[in-house]
């Protein structure tokens, strides 16, 4: 069994969804990892260059993180090269000639065991796959990709930074999110609180940042990021289905909001039906002194 690993980069590191999937990887059997360079991302440009590494080594799986650019980039090396694709994974095996993998569909409200011919391509969510000891960092490949053959003019090209310090959404272990039920931007310290006590990244529902309360960059849902930490805690969020098809995925879930009949609590792993702002601010405290003492 060959699998080639397609790895990314967040400055001078390896993302953590790259080291989830070359440790999966290594547990399937044999594995190549391979990165992809260029000025920018580049679509053809990176499909050309991905699809020469495939069909020169001949893997039977080709894993590829679920991110933005994985995403596409995947499902275009798929189509270049016929192979089957999976997409947006939680769980990969493979036996009797197939890629075995398990993927949320229809929002979420199904979990779907699907049975991909070999060979294949599958792009993995992140968080997703277990990583206890990420171990040594695995060497990769390079592979050039040259984006003046697509003979494109760029006006502008720059990357945005994140608007805070906090760990990255998408990579983040905890994520305490926030929705309709903090009532304005001048309550949104609780969540941040909390988050910074849990030493985890801060989320929103799609009705915050519609509503200016927060950057877009923070949504979590179907029109968001999808996150799979280990602890996602929703305060105040009543559970509309489009923020759960980005978040139950998530190892366990923690509910806090005043009304009792809440969609929320029917995914919840804990549930508190309570006042966010009686509620939160004690919570932090207990957090705080918790670790302190830790």
């Amino acid at each position: 069994m060959r699998t080639l690993v397609v790895a990314e980069r967040k400055a001078s590191d390896l993302r953590r969804v790259s080291l989830e999937i070359a440790a999966k990887a290594k547990e399937l059997g044999d594995v190549g990892v391979v990165e992809i360079k260029g000025e920018r991302y580049s679509p053809l440009a990176y499909t050309t260059a991905l699809a020469k590494k495939i069909e020169a080594d001949k893997p039977d799986l080709v894993l590829i993180g679920a991110t933005l650019n994985g995403r596409d980039l995947a499902a275009r090396v798929a189509a270049r090269l016929g192979h089957a694709y999976a997409a947006d994974v939680t769980a990969v095996a493979v036996g009797s000639g197939a890629a075995l993998v398990d993927r949320p569909m229809y929002a979420g409200k199904v979990r779907a065991k699907v049975r991909v011919p070999l060979p294949a391509v599958v792009s993995v969510r992140p968080g997703a796959l277990p990583l206890k000891d990420a171990g040594p960092t695995p060497q990769t490949e390079a592979i050039d990709a040259d984006a003046s053959a697509e003979k494109l003019q760029f006006v502008k090209f720059a990357e945005v930074a994140s608007s805070g310090k906090r760990v990255s959404l998408a990579e983040a272990r905890v994520v305490v999110s926030g929705g309709r039920g903090l009532k304005g931007p001048e309550n949104w310290h609780l969540v941040e609180d909390l988050a910074d006590a849990l030493g985890g990244a801060v989320g929103a529902s799609r009705a915050v940042t519609d509503a200016g309360w927060r950057p877009n960059e923070e949504q979590v849902g179907q029109t968001g990021k999808t996150v799979t930490p280990d602890l996602y805690v929703a305060l105040g969020i009543s559970g509309a289905i489009q923020h759960l098809a980005g978040m139950t995925s998530s190892k366990v879930i923690v509910a806090v909001n005043k009304d009792p009949d809440a969609d929320i609590f029917k995914i919840a792993d804990y549930g508190v039906v309570a006042d966010v702002f009686e509620f939160v601010p004690a919570f932090t405290e207990a957090v705080k002194k918790q670790r302190a003492s830790s």
